[in-house]
């Protein structure tokens, strides 16, 4: 990898936090918010064709499924996985199919966290939960079918074996006991009690930042193996996303305090309601956004080595600052 030089202003954001305007490096020729509209329109395109009922018994099954996936989200995930791919010039095909494979696993997270016996939530992406759309048991069967649906996409991608094995293990990873599973157990022990914001921010590396770092990760691994030769790009690329997970998690945290449900696509208030400690709550509205700049900014710090080509990773940075509101109030 020659792109591994010392290359600094690349990231595009200030020292304190603020992107410095628009990127105009990177891989892609598109500007940013045509390459994010086209990305997340390519992976809508490759979910609704991966998701799709082979026979009439699993119709309706199916249609819950595509209700929980398809038209909603931002795409984070699968943007961060096609964006790790342009660093390396991965196949668009295999990129877009493996973005989708994420997006299945990441709405499976989702259907499971929104029931009554977890997160009991009645609004996602703007839309009723599928377990009020469609009822419980058939939530419950929508998030494992998507999971499956997931690595049946991962073990069918068009490359070699050992990348196809290794896209597995890493999403197996992500949503593991030592991913978004171990953290939603920590997240429903933690209600109720007051946690060290050290043990908050494990819940949230497990919870949502494993399936972050995973999809950069995946992205990589969709054309360069992980060694010895390749070992400096993925350490850049695993500081990026563990800071950039959390970061995403804080401005989760703060929005839930401070937006009302137009904006979050979801019930607002729910963390407070049910007494759940968060950064927002444990450090105050002020310091969580600073905490959150920082992270923005150590993410963006992490690309300085790989260049201009990690321009669209640069771009997934400004897009998450956008949603950070401008202020923060105090206590």
């Amino acid at each position: 990898m020659k792109t591994l030089q010392r290359h600094h202003g690349a990231a595009g954001i200030s020292a304190a936090g603020a992107p410095e305007g628009p990127v105009r490096e990177g891989s892609a020729a598109l500007p940013p918010d045509t390459w994010l509209q086209d990305g997340a329109w390519r992976v809508e395109q490759s979910l609704s064709r991966l998701l799709h009922a082979e026979c009439d018994s699993g119709s309706e099954l199916m249609v819950a499924m595509r209700y929980a996936t398809l038209q909603g989200g931002k795409r984070t995930r699968a943007l961060l996985c096609m964006a790790a791919g342009a660093l390396i010039d991965a196949p668009a095909q295999v990129l877009d199919d493996v973005g989708a494979a994420i997006e299945m696993m990441h709405a499976c997270t989702l259907v499971h966290d929104d029931l009554p016996a977890m997160d009991d939530d009645v609004l996602r992406r703007g839309r009723p939960t599928v377990h009020v759309r469609f009822g419980e048991a058939t939530a419950i069967l929508v998030g494992d079918a998507l999971q499956a649906h997931a690595f049946l996409t991962l073990a069918g991608t068009d490359a070699p074996g050992e990348r196809r094995i290794a896209l597995v293990r890493e999403l197996a990873r992500a949503v593991s006991a030592d991913g978004a599973a171990g953290g939603q157990a920590l997240d429903i022990a933690l209600a109720g009690r007051t946690a060290p914001l050290d043990t908050i921010m494990e819940m949230h590396r497990m919870k949502s930042g494993a399936l972050v770092r995973a999809s950069v990760r995946m992205g990589a691994l969709c054309a360069l193996p992980e060694d010895a030769s390749s070992a400096a790009l993925y350490a850049a690329l695993d500081r990026y996303s563990s800071c950039f997970g959390l970061a995403l998690q804080v401005v989760d945290d703060i929005l839930d305090a401070t937006a009302d449900a137009g904006v979050l696509g979801k019930t607002p208030g729910k963390d407070a309601a049910a007494r759940k400690p968060t950064c927002a709550s444990a450090m105050g509205l002020p310091a969580a956004r600073r905490c959150a700049l920082d992270l923005l900014r150590n993410a963006a710090e992490a690309l300085a080595p790989l260049g201009p080509r990690a321009g669209q990773l640069v771009q997934m940075l400004q897009r998450a600052h956008a949603h950070l509101p401008a202020h923060a109030p105090g206590p």
